[in-house]
């Protein structure tokens, strides 16, 4: 067995935080800063958890699973191939990728250039994204190792300045009646959770490139690696968390967040941090929307079988992701909104009971717990979105934090844990990373 190297550790730990930060995280931290005023520490806990926390765990579930299938399969094979179609299609051409383009647009082009049509821009963006992933050109490889720690340093620059010369008072009020829920929702829209899912195995696959083959040896490294990114994201999460909090002298709830953003730069860096700023979002955005795009294209053609071809899906993402992105940056952060509080709860209970695999005999302790989850997500959507009058949801625990689920997936969980069935021990079979096609 190969001895962890603290330096396997160290650059397995900075991909992993590339993956976690994409630039369009970056407009979540300072919004949810504002929005909790004096209780942004709360706030911030409460995203850092349902973000990063979540996704570590997502991380490690698969790690123990052996591949993001291992997570899913229990629920049987149409559900599990239902649950990672809508997984890939939120971190792909639904929300994410449009979200890429709408962050290029109005975090990088709209302070620097007034007048561009987006949809012209939205068409130039997605006419390089197809040119680059039908390619896979070499350059994005080359342009992301240097973006990512330059977006980095850049940022922790910003947040220096930030709090030796804060923009404003933090104010003594909350903006929002519910900070703790407001936090995890924000949290959520990073769609880290759901990302993890489909990145996590490129992380085993480094460990293993690395030499650390046997399951203990790569435990120690995923584990290394995640406390290296977690620590470098709670800074740079928790500095932006703040600088946000300090700008409610000048601003409310009805400010856009890229304008946030964009306004915290200026006032601290001046019109050349905007230039530098602008150039980073933009390159890390195009970086982001190459990987989700190729992910998302590679997933759907092996799906189904080769008979759609990667070249053909990369096009279909791009015209998509290209007319979804000109909704506004804003206008995607809404309609994300109630599909990823239907989304996540059921992903949240499979990454949970993936920990518990080997004890876990029957597999209507995951369907049944999986189904809790999304039925009670389904109409907490219709009650607190739409408007459907379900008044007793909110007299489940834990409801005022968004996980009204979790009760009724715990009580129909125990009730599959109690029904006859078969012992699926194949399916409870934890396969090494090594073992798998990768």
């Amino acid at each position: 067995m190969k001895h962890t190297r603290k330096s396997d550790i160290f650059v397995i730990g900075f991909a992993l935080f590339s993956m976690f930060f994409g630039a369009g995280n970056v407009i979540f931290p300072p919004y949810l800063g504002l929005e909790s005023g004096a209780q942004w520490v709360l706030g911030f806990i409460c995203y850092y958890i349902a973000d990063i926390g979540l996704a570590l765990a997502a991380l490690f579930a698969i790690l123990h699973c052996g591949g993001s299938e291992g997570v899913t399969r229990r629920i049987g094979r149409i559900p599990s191939t239902l649950l990672m179609c809508a997984i890939v299609l939120c971190i792909g051409p639904m929300l994410a990728i449009p979200r890429t383009a709408a962050s290029t647009y109005e975090m990088s082009v709209c302070p620097l250039i007034a007048g561009v049509s987006p949809v012209l821009f939205s068409a130039l963006f997605f006419a390089l994204i197809l040119l680059l992933c039908i390619r896979q050109s070499a350059v994005v490889d080359i342009v992301g190792k240097i973006l990512t720690p330059g977006l980095l340093i850049g940022l922790l620059i910003l947040i220096v300045m930030g709090i030796v010369n804060p923009i404003g008072p933090i104010s003594t009020t909350t903006l929002v009646d519910n900070v703790p829920q407001t936090g995890i929702e924000a949290g959520y829209q990073t769609m880290d959770v759901l990302a993890a899912m489909v990145f996590g195995i490129i992380i085993l696959k480094s460990a293993r490139d690395k030499g650390h083959t046997e399951p203990g040896d790569q435990a120690r490294v995923v584990a290394g690696a995640g406390v290296v990114a977690g620590l470098a994201l709670l800074v740079v999460y928790m500095g932006l968390t703040y600088l946000g909090a300090t700008t409610a002298r000048f601003f409310d709830l009805t400010v856009n967040r890229t304008f946030l953003v964009i306004a915290i730069v200026r006032n601290l860096m001046g019109q050349g941090g905007i230039i530098l700023f602008a150039i980073v979002v933009a390159l890390a955005c195009i970086t982001t929307a190459v990987a989700l795009v190729s992910s998302a294209a590679d997933f759907f053609s092996s799906l189904s079988g080769g008979k759609i071809s990667y070249q053909a899906l990369v096009v279909v993402f791009c015209v998509f992701s290209a007319v979804v992105s000109n909704f506004g940056l804003d206008q995607i952060i809404s309609i994300a909104s109630p599909i990823l509080d239907i989304v996540y709860p059921p992903t949240l209970v499979l990454i949970l009971l993936a920990f518990f695999s080997n004890r876990i005999r029957s597999d209507w302790v995951y369907r049944l717990a999986t189904l809790g989850a999304l039925l009670f997500s389904v109409l907490s959507v219709l009650n607190n979105t739409f408007g459907v009058p379900l008044s007793f949801l909110d007299y489940l625990p834990l409801s005022s934090l968004g996980f009204g689920w979790l009760v009724p997936s715990l009580v129909l969980g125990a009730i599959g844990f109690l029904l006859p069935g078969s012992s699926a021990a194949s399916s409870a079979q934890v396969y090494p990373a090594e073992d798998l096609d990768l």
